[in-house]
């Protein structure tokens, strides 16, 4: 049993209660009063009969034998970790470094497009299939990235022929996906996508003048191309296949509700609030871009209930962060979010095939490499699978990639629903485990919990009721229409 003591919001935000949730291993919580959390750890009777029977109910109290218990808590937590038995499920194909942008924080470090020279070759791709195949999981994602991976098109219809050419055996369920600028959309393009189900995510940092600062595109404006390649995807992909997500800069925090607002204009019914990334550019970048934790969770706390508001206004919109969350908090099922896994996604969960050959075990592994730092490089796309999975890197994941065993989150209330960063630790403090205290990873997560378990606890029925809409994933068009 771990605890933590929150103080949930009220209209008024000079009057606070103090209260302490609890929670199990396997992720069941209650939330107590001071007086009746001091009884319940010193062991004493509970005086109110339904606190006792919601304890018994989440197996936070047992009147029965241990061993009853512990067999329940243990089928929990075989469900809550069940993305284990299948091998990593998520491949990212690193098809290009060249990109077209001058983004000053990108995380990747890109390239300028230069004919080639930063493309993934033919044969590195063809033997970055066979790996993808090695993996004993049934259901792979298939994610192209860059730079701007549709200037390497004919490397990403290569493998997509590859894959669908040995999935005809194989049989395995695979999802395409590719995160681009939709700058270089063509018709021929999108016929291909269409044809193959992708999955399509864009970057959209707001209204056009916070766009085009924070993206600036030589010759043009980024955000006027961004909309008219989101346009051109929606009607031929359709729009529930088109995403966008929005990075935050020191300049973006002024403006959480003019963020939210472009979004809702635009026609889409999820906004991810991304904080800027440790990596690569980025870590560049930082002191002139980025910000401290605190701003980033006050910014989300106001951005959060202007989409509440939204919500309870007719229009259905979600934060996609505060959905991943909410869904390890309010469902007893594991988290599809492999960066929030314990043990740690990366490797576990995720393989990251650079443009050059290098395999890494996460993408966050990869951006590490670019800025010098290659302890997350599993091996080449020629090594079989046993050979990456028993890798240095790989065994230095598995030693300090359990959130449950690790100082400062063993004890933690959250870490039934959080994971470690072992990149982040890498990248800010030279380990992989890293020191809780200054710990960015940990500050904004535990920072985001109180927000969201805040919420939980008033128990407004409008909150509770969009916060299930948004777990159990009613099609936001079906409830529109």
């Amino acid at each position: 049993m771990n605890h933590e003591a929150a103080t949930p919001h009220s209209p008024n935000d000079s009057v606070r209660t103090a209260v302490a949730l609890v929670t199990s291993e396997a992720g069941d919580f209650h939330v107590l009063d001071p007086s009746t959390f001091a009884a319940f750890a010193r062991r004493e009777p509970l005086a109110d009969g339904n606190t006792l029977r919601g304890l018994e109910a989440k197996h936070l109290l047992y009147k029965t034998s241990p061993e009853t218990a512990v067999r329940l808590l243990a089928t929990k937590l075989r469900t809550r970790k069940s993305f284990l038995r299948g091998g990593p499920s998520l491949h990212i194909f690193v098809v290009t470094l060249g990109c077209d942008h001058g983004c000053h924080y990108c995380q990747v470090s890109r390239r300028l497009h230069s004919a080639g020279r930063y493309d993934m070759s033919l044969e590195t791709a063809a033997a970055a299939v066979d790996r993808l195949f090695d993996s004993p999981s049934l259901h792979l994602t298939v994610e192209f990235q860059g730079g701007e991976p549709l200037l390497a098109f004919p490397v990403i219809r290569r493998i997509v022929e590859l894959i669908q050419a040995r999935n005809v055996q194989e049989c395995r369920q695979i999802v395409f996906s590719i995160t681009s600028t939709l700058h270089h959309l063509t018709d021929e393009i999108l016929e291909f996508m269409r044809i193959h189900d992708f999955q399509v995510s864009t970057s959209l940092d707001g209204p056009a003048d916070l766009h085009d600062a924070n993206r600036p595109l030589p010759g043009g404006s980024a955000h006027e191309l961004t909309v008219q390649g989101l346009q051109r995807a929606r009607q031929a992909l359709g729009d529930e296949s088109v995403s966008a997500l929005t990075t935050l800069t020191r300049r973006s925090l002024e403006r959480p509700k003019e963020i939210v607002d472009q979004y809702v204009r635009l026609g889409f019914r999820s906004i991810f609030l991304r904080p800027l990334s440790p990596y690569g550019f980025a870590n560049k970048s930082e002191r002139r871009l980025g910000y401290a934790v605190e701003d980033y969770l006050r910014f989300y706390k106001t951005a959060l209930s202007h989409i509440l508001e939204i919500n309870r206004s007719g229009y259905l919109i979600e934060e996609a962060y505060a959905k991943i969350l909410l869904s390890s908090i309010l469902t007893p099922f594991p988290t599809p979010y492999v960066d929030l896994r314990s043990p740690v996604g990366s490797g576990f969960g995720t393989l990251v095939y650079n443009y050059d050959g290098g395999v890494y075990a996460s993408d966050e592994g990869r951006m590490l490499k670019e800025v010098g730092n290659d302890t997350l490089r599993l091996g080449s796309v020629t090594d079989d699978f046993q050979t990456l999975m028993r890798s240095p890197a790989m065994e230095l994941l598995a030693a300090s990639g359990l959130a449950e065993t690790l100082p400062g989150c063993s004890d933690c209330a959250f870490v039934p629903y959080c994971g470690p960063d072992p990149a982040g630790s890498l990248s800010r403090h030279g380990d992989p485990v890293g020191h809780r205290a200054e710990s960015e990873h940990c500050q904004r997560h535990m920072g985001l919990f109180r927000i969201l378990f805040n919420h939980l606890a008033e128990g407004d029925p409008a909150t509770l009721g969009i916060f299930e809409d948004w777990v159990h994933g009613v099609p936001s068009a079906a409830k529109a229409a």
